[in-house]
């Protein structure tokens, strides 16, 4: 294998194998590596402009019986710091994203083993009903494949009660490495990676929009994660005719504050900014029916972030005026609206205000006169 010719026919958007990609990410130079991310961007996404939206990561629950051990964000059944919340906390976050000009509650939460199929669609009928305008980005393979267990049901049973219910796209969460060898060893109480995969060819048959995720830097060989982005486009290549499928792919780094992986001496982030950078382009070489590459600033700081958006990524994100889960794992950076405008110019761009949807928005008139308050501040 010679890198020139792997990088000649990323180029022409072939499908590389993943032994190809494990060659290119450990032969190639960065520089070639975003040179071809960047070029693979511009047929998908021409242009100078970068995407952002506002949003809020907000929780159903905590509890969770996954048991995956690189979460510090789940209690156990039973715990005195669990929780449910309530219609009247929704309204108040609701309410105040609204307020920040955001339109979209991104809802997730826990593998709570008493919240069935009712509980989530009562839920969302109640929010669309108290807030007709509201997106609900929500849930996740994982999550679907509880409630599917304990429906003992169907994955598209399962979604098209959601669906019906209220919603509207669902986001790529839980994905972690598509490897049952993994799986096992940090998240063995989750979905295998075949049943995730299942989740989204569900949902891409529904014509419901998904994203798809990584989370890498544990204990994955550098094949797992080629494998993980070849299992992604297979999947993407599946969609039926006209659905969006997986519209964006978001990968990020290990998160290892406090985790029991990290604890028991099994995984720490090593990630470097230069590998970061490189796994962005990856991501489009190895993704070349995926649309959307988006970098992840809450993880890798302001300045590693805008590296990206040379190297093949063409969306910063949400400003997040909630997070609490990579959050309570060490992942500490903030933006305001006009902070992360600001960055997207400073990198060279033109940032432009999307939905779920990645269809344009006009900015909020609150946001063009002055910076949002008390959402957070940056931090590099």
């Amino acid at each position: 294998m010679r890198t020139d010719d792997l990088l000649q026919r990323a180029l022409s958007l072939e499908f590389l194998t993943a032994e190809e990609g494990v060659f290119l990410f450990e032969n190639a130079a960065t520089a070639e590596l975003m040179y071809a991310g960047n070029r693979i961007r511009q047929h998908h996404v021409p242009g100078n402009v970068v995407t952002w939206i506002i949003d809020r990561n907000s929780n159903t629950t905590n509890v969770c019986i996954a048991n995956c051990k690189f979460c510090n964000f789940f209690r156990r059944p039973g715990h005195e710091e669990s929780y449910i919340t309530t219609i009247e906390e929704y309204k108040q976050k609701i309410e105040e994203t609204f307020a920040y000009g955001g339109e979209q509650l991104l809802l997730q939460g826990g593998h709570h083993p008493s919240l069935g199929l009712d509980f989530y669609t009562n839920l969302f009928r109640e929010l669309k009903a108290l807030y007709p305008k509201l997106k609900l980005h929500a849930l996740g393979p994982p999550e679907i494949a509880h409630i599917t267990k304990l429906e003992k049901s169907t994955h598209t049973e399962v979604l098209k009660a959601l669906i019906e219910s209220g919603l509207d796209s669902l986001p790529g969460a839980g994905a972690e490495i598509l490897d049952d060898r993994v799986r096992r060893l940090i998240s063995a109480g989750k979905c295998g990676a075949k049943e995730w995969l299942d989740v989204m060819r569900s949902a891409h048959q529904l014509d419901l929009t998904t994203s798809a995720t990584m989370m890498f830097g544990h204990i994955e060989t550098n094949l797992e994660r080629m494998q993980h982005l070849v299992r992604i486009r297979e999947v993407q290549a599946e969609k039926p005719t006209g659905a969006k499928g997986f519209l964006a792919f978001i990968p990020w780094p290990f998160q290892d504050e406090g985790t029991l992986l990290k604890k028991l001496k099994r995984a720490r982030n090593t990630v470097t900014g230069d590998e970061y950078v490189r796994m962005i382009a990856m991501s489009r070489i190895m993704l070349p029916n995926v649309v959307n590459v988006q970098a992840s600033w809450l993880t890798v700081g302001k300045q590693v972030a805008q590296v990206c958006l040379h190297a093949g990524a063409n969306d910063f994100g949400s400003i997040m005026i909630e997070e609490n889960v990579v959050s309570v794992a060490g992942a500490k950076f903030r933006f305001t609206a006009n902070g992360i405008q600001q960055a997207i110019r400073d990198a060279g761009f033109t940032p432009q205000l999307r939905n779920q949807q990645y269809e344009y928005r006009e900015l909020p008139t609150a946001i063009r006169q002055q910076e949002l308050d008390g959402v957070g501040m940056i931090v590099d």
